[in-house]
């Protein structure tokens, strides 16, 4: 390691910046975005900065760089400075100040590191100034499995430190105490935005020390939408929650290429259940994440699509209330948009659709209680979840409500899963469109939006108006 990672205060001095062009202006804006103040030689004359005239952080000197006053100085900047920066860079040396000659290491004693900035959470990554691409891609990395707010959490816990240190003399003790609250429900309520909540519970613990001690940890629930099957929609926060997971409870839909993102020492539950097949029941497994989470574990349930859209997310959440169980809920891409966008069927479109609507047709009865007379607006896109049991019932219940029979469809079965399969036609083929779908599970979008379909996987954009011209004659 040649170049040691240190942090320097930004309040102690001013960092002088010297350059010109692009290169000088891209050094300044990091500065700036970190709180320094800048004393700016543009030896190009251009003070064009691209920053707001009222920033007082940022000084703009004149005169030469070379001879300037460097007195409190903590810090030397050279970026796109030539030969002048080779020179600064000797000066600096010689007064014992740090130097950064931009992508210059034999003229630099630091180098800029790729940073994750999450307020008081700074990661900083380097490659010995070797490689600041990879630098860059490793931070990408990290930012991807930072939650936004932990640097909120550093914040809060940073308000409570001095009063809990002094009422904990141990020092392991004091750790252990600010671990639980880190990795319990007041650290999870902090990185969910209830800071609220998390602060009432810290200050509701009255004995810090006996909290420590407790040897029972507390446990939670996180409801957690899976997305439609690609593993790459997985929000950043669904798989942090998947690695801290002790146990998943997940729908038998949920794709084996997901629960592969779950760590490997976590016991993983089946609790769904397949058409035609029996589950175990919502109340069992309600009751199963509550017993969990009150055991003391880290509890995922893991649903396909959203947890909020046709996933019972809403009554699982009011068992945990009523049991007093902690939990958060972390959304999925649900089916709906997921196939839209995978097919290239906008659900929305200027002119021609400006209204959504959302419904569940498991079976033919469910369709039955629908009333189809408020969704006969050609202005309307239908997209209808669980449908191809039922899809004579839905195509006859538009049928009878004075839907036409050329409204265009689309059957989309697995999306975003590599066995994707679309078929497009009318309502009045419906059924037909199911059947060469080959399985499901499958979404069903109804609506003048489907002649923009753009990929049925092996089908070509002129395949699919043929299709829809054919089943309209």
């Amino acid at each position: 390691m040649r170049f040691l990672p240190v942090f320097l205060d930004l309040k102690a001095g001013p960092v002088v910046l010297i350059g010109a062009g692009e290169l000088l202006r891209a050094k300044l804006r990091v500065l700036a975005a970190a709180g320094a103040r800048i004393r700016v030689h543009a030896i190009d004359g251009n003070q064009d900065f691209g920053l707001s005239s009222e920033d007082a952080r940022v000084e703009i000197a004149s005169g030469d760089p070379l001879t300037a006053d460097l007195s409190g100085v903590i810090a030397i900047v050279c970026a796109g400075a030539g030969d002048v920066g080779v020179a600064m860079s000797v000066r600096a040396k010689a007064l014992g100040l740090p130097v950064n000659v931009m992508d210059d290491l034999e003229h630099s004693s630091f180098i800029f590191p790729a940073i994750v900035d999450r307020g008081d959470v700074v990661v900083a990554v380097g490659t010995g100034g070797t490689s600041p691409v990879v630098a860059r891609r490793v931070r990408e990395k990290i930012e991807a499995l930072l939650p936004a707010r932990i640097g909120e959490l550093a914040e809060f816990i940073g308000g409570f430190r001095k009063s809990i240190n002094e009422r904990i003399a141990e020092f392991p003790l004091r750790r252990r105490f600010w671990e639980r609250v880190i990795d319990g429900p007041i650290g999870a309520a902090v990185l969910a935005g209830r800071k609220g909540d998390a602060d009432a519970s810290l200050k509701a613990i009255s004995d810090p020390s006996e909290f420590a001690r407790a040897d029972k940890p507390e446990g939670s629930v996180a409801l957690v939408g899976a997305g439609p099957g690609d593993p790459d929609l997985l929000t950043i926060k669904a798989l942090r929650a998947l690695q801290d997971a002790d146990i998943v409870f997940h729908d038998e839909l949920v794709s084996s290429d997901i629960l592969d993102r779950i760590r490997r020492d976590t016991t993983r539950v089946p609790v769904g259940r397949r058409v035609g097949e029996p589950g175990i029941g919502q109340d069992a497994i309600n009751k199963r994440m509550i017993e969990a989470a009150q055991a003391g574990q880290r509890v995922v349930r893991l649903k396909g699509g959203d947890p909020f859209v046709f996933g019972r997310g809403g009554e699982e959440v009011e068992a945990l209330r009523a049991a007093g169980v902690a939990y958060s809920i972390i959304p999925g891409i649900t089916a709906g948009l997921g196939g839209a966008a995978d097919f290239e069927v906008p659900l929305t479109y200027r002119h021609e659709a400006t209204r959504i609507t959302f419904l569940t047709a498991h079976k033919a009865r469910d369709a039955e209680n629908v009333d189809w007379s408020t969704l006969t607006d050609t202005k309307m896109t239908v997209v209808v979840y669980m449908g191809m049991t039922a899809a004579p019932a839905v195509r006859a219940g538009l049928f009878a409500a004075g839907r036409s029979p050329e409204t265009p469809v689309g059957v989309f079965a697995r999306v975003t899963r590599p066995d994707a399969q679309g078929a497009v036609g009318t309502l009045r083929d419906l059924p037909e469109l199911v059947r060469r779908t080959q399985g499901g599970p499958a979404i069903l979008i109804i609506g003048d939006v489907v002649r923009h379909a753009g990929s049925l996987r092996r089908q070509t954009p002129k395949q699919i108006i043929s299709d829809l011209l054919d089943a309209a004659e």
